[in-house]
């Protein structure tokens, strides 16, 4: 297992072709997918592995797989990111879990690390989320890690126009 992190219940590690099963259960369920348009085919799955493989190869960042200790499953995915953002590239953290994963903290406890390698392995100065600005529960998380928020823009995702929202956090202020 090539782990990248470790919080006090999960391992963060890289992406596997072997996780396929796992992100189906997440990327095809329609609840957990509303803020991307919708539940995604077997073929937008396995581009979805393929993107965060390249992202991982290419720079070690991308969406890792986050597995529970307890069990080993894989429950979801948390990560740093490059993302386009008015014309400038940012960091990001993001994060998807399967529905029976939701509300147990289990995605502040990976954001939260990912904030903390941003800043203290890769020296970043400045980490964000980019969320829809329906999206509250996501929202949340991204308050809990600290971030506030900052702007928002009309963004294209799946051919659809939609407002998306932006919380960022700055070194000095996670420091406080």
């Amino acid at each position: 297992m090539d782990m990248i992190l470790e919080t006090e219940r999960l391992y963060l590690r890289a992406p596997e072709p072997s996780d396929f099963e796992a992100l189906c259960r997440i990327l095809q369920d329609e609840e957990v997918m509303y803020a991307f348009e919708g539940a995604f085919s077997d073929e937008e799955v396995r581009a979805w592995i393929e993107r965060q493989a390249e992202r991982y190869r290419s720079r070690k960042l991308g969406k890792w797989a986050v597995v529970l200790k307890e069990t080993g499953e894989m429950i979801g995915q948390c990560g740093l990111t490059l993302q386009s953002w008015k014309e400038r590239e940012v960091l990001e953290v993001g994060y998807l879990f399967a529905r029976k994963c939701w509300h147990r903290g289990y995605a502040t406890e990976a954001a939260v690390a990912c904030k903390q390698y941003a800043f203290e392995t890769m020296g970043a100065d400045e980490v964000c989320s980019i969320i829809r600005d329906t999206n509250t529960a996501s929202r949340k998380v991204a308050e809990r890690n600290g971030m506030t928020l900052q702007d928002s823009c009309m963004r294209e995702y799946r051919g659809a126009e939609r407002l998306y929202v932006r919380y960022a956090v700055r070194r000095n202020e996670a420091e406080k």
